[in-house]
């Protein structure tokens, strides 16, 4: 009969790195003396056991298969670990300590730029999470079943309110909503329809819809093919510290602009 700690060495052998999930100080230490040639990464809102090398989650995940693909994304961000490695993840699932060990594989279509656009854009990491859900649920099922297009600007708000003018009347102006609250979303998904984008604050604010963004476009470089919501995602991201979410309508794929540049796309359907 085998041994269960034959077993459960499948899980951990030829690991490149080994990803400790919010550990305590003690247990850290325990894997801090481990003799072995695997990588330890502790992943975790800070860094509070000074480890070596550490990937930032700045958001919660109750999901654990969720908590994992985005600890490796970052991991493959900052060059932690690349595609192909095996990492050994150690989390946390029925209790406040470490519980739960798999095993997974670092790969390309992991790394899809999702870590850097909660991560490392100037709105809240929640608020960018939750306008991007808005993106993709709207990708999926569309407004009454028929592919609709949307952008949102998020941070930044003062700035693009300058840059953009009305198109009609402001639903939001006098409100304080936030995106995020599942009543809240249903508007947006229903103000969808019209043209215009919406504008949402660092915090969640959603501060207008309907606005026409006009920047510059000049040197703008975006993909051929693309067409006018993306120029002005591309535009006012390059002038402002704002991120920009787009769904295109013809293609339905969901794209995120930082800097003037395109960071991310991917097909609702997929994520």
């Amino acid at each position: 009969m085998a041994d269960l700690n034959e077993l459960l060495g499948d899980v951990t052998e030829d690991a490149d790195a080994v990803f400790l999930f919010s550990p305590s100080g003690s247990y850290y230490d325990r894997y801090g003396d481990l003799d072995d040639d695997a990588d330890l990464v502790v992943v975790g809102p800070e860094n509070s056991v000074g480890a070596d090398t550490f990937v930032e989650l700045p958001l919660e995940f109750d999901d654990v298969r969720e908590r994992i693909r985005f600890g490796i994304e970052g991991g493959m961000e900052q060059g932690v670990v690349e595609d192909g490695d095996v990492v050994v993840c150690v989390v946390s699932m029925f209790d406040e300590g470490t519980d739960t060990v798999t095993r997974a594989r670092a790969n390309d279509s992991i790394h899809s730029g999702v870590y850097d656009l909660f991560a490392n854009s100037r709105g809240d990491p929640g608020v960018i999470r939750d306008v991007f859900e808005v993106a993709i649920e709207l990708g999926k099922k569309g407004q009454k079943g028929k592919p609709v297009g949307a952008l949102f600007v998020v941070g930044d708000a003062g700035k693009v309110m300058n840059k953009s003018r009305p198109l009609s009347y402001n639903p939001f102006e006098k409100s304080h909503v936030h995106v995020g609250d599942p009543i809240v979303n249903v508007m947006l998904k229903e103000f969808s329809r019209l043209d215009g984008a919406f504008v949402i604050s660092d915090a969640g604010k959603i501060v207008s819809a309907y606005r026409y963004l006009e920047p510059s476009a000049e040197g703008v470089d975006i993909p051929k093919g693309l067409g006018a919501r993306h120029m002005a995602a591309g535009a006012v991201t390059r002038e402002t510290n704002a991120t920009a979410i787009v769904l295109s309508e013809s293609d339905g794929l969901v794209r995120a602009f930082k800097g003037g540049e395109l960071v991310l796309e991917l097909d609702p359907e997929e994520y």
